[in-house]
């Protein structure tokens, strides 16, 4: 067995060569097994460009000679100047002021509840210190991280802290008021996945009306998480946009950099960022590795690729084809239970053998199977998530979409119902 200790993998399984990859191109990953499989994931949300984009790799390896390390750690570097600059144009100068670098989305959104409570006590309002998330949502799992994320994956069993955490239903506008009824004086922020990634959930718009409306007033701050839907995941640079009215944060990763460099950022808008500044108030938040040359190099080269590949106009392409292929997929997938999701961020819910939920064990049974047709992709609540890279092809989403009905067939064939079995 491999001295690697994997996330999320059982003992059982760990030192599989079927599970350690070795080598990723374009929309292709090769296995230590020598199988060469279609990503279906962007790895885990991350290459929206593809593997192996030789401009950021380029970026990446000049900065690595030029400047090894250097960090934001009680000091600037001209890289992480630079990289702010260019988000914050991205993102709209006229809303957003400043940037935070992280390391994660997790450390991120840890950042952000900090930044939020903080904020609050410069404004004289020490005891707003709740930060309300959704269930189901996933916000990481370092332990501030953790203890907003929504599902149930063993916080109390880790001793995560969630006392000063609530959380209410995606899109229960009538949990939401009848929160902030109770406790809406104590609310420092409310953090939400514009498309939850466990899922992929959007948010309705009689919710994000409801949000706005509390935000205006009880003087929360609102806070997008768009860790999984920024860069064109779900058609626009960031979901949020499309919003009536903008989040006072935006924290960003995984495309970030296209997947190559441990990476994040938040948003600051300009009325939070004058609080601190009003108050000449030091920030008490670091991460050794946020804001490094090799990291910042990665941003400003991931940008200026997907400017140069016009990735919003790649996402609205790949999307619609989404659409209509999705649209007759129960012809070929009898236990086709659901779909949802927007842009390229979409969800296949399937009903197990007997007509209720599929189980965990049968969801990993299910992403093993289309693996095993020969395609990678993410598991869900009750079925699969299809997260293909803007860069994919007509040809690579045929393949992908043939490597899940051959894959889900296989899988409830084996257990015991036939593949063209009735609804």
């Amino acid at each position: 067995m491999s001295a690697l200790w994997p996330a999320l993998v059982a003992p059982s399984r760990h030192g599989r060569d079927d599970l350690c990859a070795v080598s990723a191109r374009g929309v292709r990953v090769r296995l230590a097994d020598g199988r060469e499989l279609l990503c279906g994931s962007s790895g885990l949300w991350n290459t929206a460009l593809g593997y192996g984009n030789e401009a950021v790799a380029d970026a990446v390896a000049r900065a690595a000679r030029d400047a090894s390390y250097l960090g934001v750690f009680r000091y600037e570097n001209g890289y992480a100047r630079r990289a702010a600059e260019a988000l914050v144009d991205l993102c709209g100068r006229d809303h957003y002021g400043r940037v935070l670098f992280s390391t994660s989305g997790g450390a991120a959104n840890d950042l952000a509840m900090k930044l939020a409570r903080q904020l609050h006590a410069l404004r004289g309002e020490p005891r707003r210190t709740l930060v309300v998330g959704l269930r189901t949502s996933y916000h990481g799992l370092t332990f501030g991280g953790f203890a907003l994320s929504g599902g149930d994956m063993g916080q109390q069993m880790y001793g995560v802290d969630q006392r000063l955490v609530r959380h209410v239903t995606p899109n229960a506008v009538d949990e939401l008021d009848a929160l902030f009824a109770r406790q809406g004086a104590q609310i420092a922020a409310v953090v939400v996945e514009p498309v939850l990634g466990n899922g992929a959930v959007p948010l309705d718009e009689e919710f994000l009306a409801a949000l706005l409306r509390l935000r205006e007033q009880h003087g929360f701050l609102l806070v997008a998480d768009e860790v999984a839907t920024g860069f064109a995941r779900t058609g626009p640079y960031f979901a949020s946009t499309r919003w009536p009215r903008r989040p006072d944060l935006l924290i960003l990763s995984k495309a970030l950099t296209n997947g190559t460099c441990a990476a994040a950022a938040v948003l600051v808008a300009h009325g939070v960022d004058a609080t601190f500044g009003d108050a000449d108030a030091v920030f008490v938040h670091a991460e050794t590795q946020a804001g490094t040359p090799t990291t910042c190099a990665a941003i400003l080269a991931t940008l200026e690729e997907m400017r140069r590949l016009d990735a919003e106009a790649l996402s609205h392409r790949l999307s619609a084809r989404l659409d209509t292929e999705l649209a007759s997929l129960r012809d070929r997938l009898p236990r086709l239970d659901v779909t949802e999701g927007v842009g390229c961020f979409r969800y296949l819910g399937f009903r197990a053998p007997d007509g209720g939920p599929l189980s965990a064990e049968d969801v990993a049974g299910l992403v093993a199977a289309v693996r095993e047709a020969g395609a990678i992709v993410h598991p869900g609540p009750q079925g699969i998530q299809l997260i293909p890279a803007l860069t994919y092809t007509d040809e690579d989403l045929d393949e992908l979409l043939d490597c899940v009905v051959r894959g889900a067939g296989a899988f409830f064939a084996a257990s015991g119902t036939p593949a063209g079995g009735g609804r």
